[in-house]
């Protein structure tokens, strides 16, 4: 078997029937399998992957996990030479996993590569985030100060005009081709190794970051190869709360994002003192009259994150 391609889905009927059809459509000249690994979907999931896709290895775990451990559950039943993380929301739009594969089986430093990845596309074809530097504290810091600031304005603004908050978009961003820190989670091609394995102290976001800051360590590269064309539809398996500025900040993912940093940041070794101002940043920012209602019960994770293990996004 070359590759065994896995997809986490909690809730994303309709999406991951889009991406096994284009799965099932794009790829060729190649052993591949497919497994599912669910987190106790509700919306007919399961049912809709017996009935179409009689052909997929379906995991029921049951009970949301998180990200990072049911991607584990597949691992540890992945039958391929080659592993691809991919998620529910994506789209091939060509033979993606056959180039994936050709480039790390005919590179002349394939033992030292640890990661593949892509450059992401939108709906419009456009390219989004697909990886990146390392997260940097300080940088984190800084985004904390400015975010609250800004809500601070928004806050008056919205209490004394009633105007209503600016729309939030995903901005585009800069193709890049060669090594970087990171790939994103929503498509990641590795080794099927020990190396693979995600960190489950993570519940959702930077476990992939932590995962390739251990391939770092190991002095396996990362690379954004090109050729490769895969649509994400990013944000589109996770919580939707509003359209405005508020999910910056509000929504699940953002929540569950701010809370997985700080642990990938005491994971990654750095100071007591960064550690606690980025928690204390955090915990002003979420106590914004605009947002608290959404992040109350999760502020007691931001001193506490290997404790994050919620059931539901």
């Amino acid at each position: 078997m070359d590759v065994s391609i896995i997809i986490v889905n909690y809730n994303t009927k309709r999406l991951l029937a889009d991406c096994l059809n284009s799965i099932y459509e794009q790829t060729k000249d190649i052993s591949f399998e497919v497994i599912v690994s669910d987190n106790g979907s509700k919306d007919g999931s399961i049912e809709m992957l017996k009935d179409n896709f009689p052909q997929v290895i379906l995991i029921e775990n049951n009970a949301n996990l998180g990200f990072g451990a049911a991607n584990n559950r597949g691992l540890a039943i992945a039958k391929g030479k080659y592993i691809f993380y991919l998620n529910s929301d994506t789209i091939l739009l060509n033979n993606a996993v056959k180039i994936f594969f050709d480039y790390w089986e005919n590179s002349p430093e394939k033992d030292s590569i640890g990661a593949l990845g892509a450059n992401l596309l939108n709906i419009n074809k456009e390219t989004i985030h697909s990886g990146g530097l390392f997260p940097d504290y300080k940088s984190d810091i800084s985004g904390l100060t400015h975010n609250i600031y800004g809500f601070m304005k928004q806050f008056f603004f919205h209490t004394l005009f009633k105007k209503n908050l600016p729309e939030y978009k995903n901005e585009k961003s800069e193709k890049i081709i060669g090594q970087v820190d990171y790939i994103t989670g929503a498509d990641l091609f590795l080794k099927n190794d020990n190396f693979s394995y995600f960190d489950e102290d993570f519940f959702m976001y930077c476990e992939e970051t932590y995962l390739q800051y251990k391939l770092s360590q190991e002095n396996k590269k990362r690379i954004l190869i090109d050729g490769v064309k895969i649509i994400h539809l990013e944000g589109q398996s996770a919580e939707k709360i509003t359209t405005n500025l508020v999910h910056n900040e509000a929504s699940f993912a953002a929540i569950q994002g701010k809370i997985s940093r700080i642990m990938y940041f005491k994971k990654t070794g750095s100071s007591f003192i960064s550690i606690f101002v980025l928690k204390l940043l955090t915990a002003i920012l979420w106590l914004n009259p605009l947002i608290f209602k959404y992040t109350k019960n999760y502020i007691k994770y931001i001193f506490h994150p290997e404790k994050n293990k919620t059931q539901f996004y």
